[in-house]
Order: structure tokens, then C-alpha cells, then sequence
């Protein structure tokens, strides 16, 4: 999917702050607010805009331990990796999902209240499960996110590289 240099101002823009007027965003990048108001609609109907979400703070809504649990599903199949991802996905620890691939098939962040909370997570549910195999857990100690994700280059993908305005290094 093509972007041009006022997409990839005006996704960074949005990511900084995605409650900011849109007159305030069409004067951060540059443009009219037709023009930025425009953009930003065929951003969503694109998919590259999915939605807006706010940011909370996990220790504020009581859950102070983050994991990543490594789940192995037997026997691999489609109607047991499918029925795990559903399942797993509808818990209200879970904070993301990843189907893998290698040892692990699925790779779970969970965030709970205290290590007791983590181990009746993973005993008394994720254990329970017919079809889970193995578990493994690590515990997260810092968990950091990155502030916007950049589009991936031109270059990146073979095509010329564009030219960047924020002042950081390629």
C-alpha cells in the first residue's frame, strides 16, 4: 500500500495524539484542514487507520504483573489452534495474542494483579485445556512501547527511499 510523505506526517501526527482537532492536525503537517480532513478519511477507508483507543495505565486498573506465556497445542491441529486463539483471546488477562511458529504456537501477554493472580492464570485455565501441551512463563519486568510505528521505507521494499522532515536519521 502506497504512502506518500503527507500519509506517513499525518499517521505519526495522529499516534503522537489522536484526540487533536483536525485543524490542529492539518497546522502540524503543513496542509488546509480539507485537505488533512480528506487524507485522514481514506487513511480509514484504506484500513490503514483502524481505529482510535485510549492508552491506559495497567497498574491504574490493578494488574501490576505482566507475562509472556509460551503455549505448545497437541495435536496441532487447525480446529485446536483455532478454538485456543478464540479462547484465549476472550480473557480478560490476556493483552495480546500471538500464533507462532517453531516449539510455541501461541506466545500470550497476560497482565494480572500479583503472582498469585499469574499462577491461577496459568494452572487453573491455561493448564486446564485438553489441548494445551506446555506452558512456559516469563515474567515482564519493564514493558515498553514504542510511540508510533513508522510505515515501512520505499527502499525497504525495494522501491527509492523518501526523504524524512522530522529530523531523524534514516
Amino acid at each position: 500500500m502506497a504512502l506518500d510523505e503527507l500519509d506517513r506526517l499525518i499517521l505519526r501526527a495522529l499516534q503522537k495524539d489522536a484526540r487533536q482537532t483536525n485543524r490542529d492536525l492539518a497546522t502540524a503537517v503543513g496542509v488546509a484542514p480539507s485537505t488533512s480532513l480528506e487524507r485522514v478519511r481514506a487513511l480509514r477507508e484504506r484500513g490503514v487507520i483502524r481505529g482510535y483507543r485510549a492508552d491506559v495505565s495497567l497498574e491504574a486498573l490493578g494488574r501490576d504483573v505482566q507475562a509472556m506465556i509460551s503455549v505448545r497445542i497437541r495435536p496441532p491441529s487447525r480446529r485446536n489452534i483455532e478454538g485456543f486463539r478464540e479462547w484465549v483471546s476472550r480473557l480478560p488477562e490476556t493483552i495480546a495474542v500471538f500464533v507462532t511458529s517453531g516449539r510455541q504456537d501461541f506466545l500470550v501477554h497476560v497482565a494480572v494483579p500479583d503472582t498469585n493472580g499469574l499462577y491461577a492464570f496459568v494452572i487453573d485455565r491455561l493448564t486446564q485445556r485438553p489441548e494445551v501441551a506446555d506452558v512456559e512463563t516469563s515474567v515482564v519486568y519493564e514493558h515498553r512501547r514504542v510511540p508510533a510505528i513508522e510505515p515501512a521505507r520505499d527502499r525497504d521494499r525495494g522501491g527509492p527511499a523518501t526523504s524524512r522532515h522530522d529530523g531523524a536519521a534514516p
